[in-house]
């Protein structure tokens, strides 16, 4: 019996290939299910990962994804969108992947043992940093070797795993455990773990999001509305903030240059983008409080 539950089998493993198709379908999808039950239990430490995300940006330091293979396309996946999402600086988003980040399907194994490489890109690493590193197993090469690096320069230190046992946990300021079952097919952690950690970095840096000042009511303000699509919904946030009618919200955004926030308070009766960037400024960026300072 394999000794960390992310290699062990699950219950449904005998004969699993003998399956229906449909059969085959409702047990992955049950395993899904299953997986994502394990964030319940790791909310209040996913809860102090985000606010601690948003410490590390407003001070100006860099948060690093650092991983390998399955857990390195999660956090690729996360780091990725959050410049388009919550318009943060890409110079503040770092993503180390073993190997590199793949340019085609191959994705060789033997990378995520190799230290030296971790030692390489770590180097840049400072107390302003917070490296956030995932791995199923918890005892990957490749992210220990750049947290243990990490914790030495001061930085703070996220780590996200998938067994109890975890030695990467020794490691860090905040452990993420994501207790996820055994896996339908043993092993292939880019299935339940990787779904797990994949929602668990979407808890983490929405929180982060919001503790920025980049989300007022639901709505993403501090987007980045670079396309058409982008356009159209900052004109429908700022006539839902501004309560105005979508002529004025499109005048306020062209205005703006699809700044949302900027947009928001010129709608809302801003002079100028002069007076609407003083106010953000002296808010710190939060929305709801510039609009009251606006109201003032």
């Amino acid at each position: 019996m394999p000794s960390k539950q992310t290699e062990a089998s699950g219950p449904i493993a005998k004969g699993f290939d003998l399956l229906s198709d449909v059969e085959i379908a409702q047990a992955l999808a049950q395993g899904q299910q299953a997986a994502l039950r394990a964030l319940n239990a790791a909310i209040p430490d996913i809860a102090k990962a985000g606010a601690r995300m948003a410490q590390a940006i407003a001070a100006g330091g860099r948060l690093i994804y650092v991983a390998a293979g399955s857990s390195g396309l999660m956090a690729l996946a996360d780091a990725a969108e959050l410049g388009g999402t919550f318009g943060i600086p890409p110079a503040q988003i770092q993503i180390f992947m073993a190997g590199g980040i793949p340019v085609d399907a191959r994705m060789p194994g033997d990378v995520e043992d190799d230290t030296g490489a971790a030692l390489r890109a770590a180097d840049g690493i400072t107390a302003q940093d917070v490296v956030i590193a995932l791995s199923a197993s918890g005892s990957t090469a490749y992210p220990m070797a750049v947290a243990r690096i990490a914790r030495a320069r001061g930085a703070g230190v996220i780590c996200i795993a998938n067994n109890p046992d975890a030695a990467m946990f020794a490691l860090a300021d905040i452990a993420v455990l994501l207790e996820t079952p055994p896996e339908v097919i043993a092993g292939s952690t880019r299935m339940g773990a990787g779904t797990a950690q994949k929602a668990a970095l979407n808890m983490m840096s929405t929180l982060m999001g919001v503790r920025l000042g980049h989300v007022y009511d639901g709505l993403m303000v501090n987007v980045v509305a670079d396309n058409e699509k982008l356009r159209a919904r900052a004109v429908g946030i700022v006539c839902q903030i501004a309560d105005v009618a979508p002529e004025r919200a499109t005048e306020a955004v062209a205005l703006a240059g699809g700044a949302v926030k900027i947009a928001a308070l010129l709608a809302a009766g801003a002079p100028d983008i002069t007076a609407a960037t003083t106010i953000l400024a002296e808010t710190h960026g939060d929305l709801r409080a510039a609009l009251a300072r606006l109201q003032e």
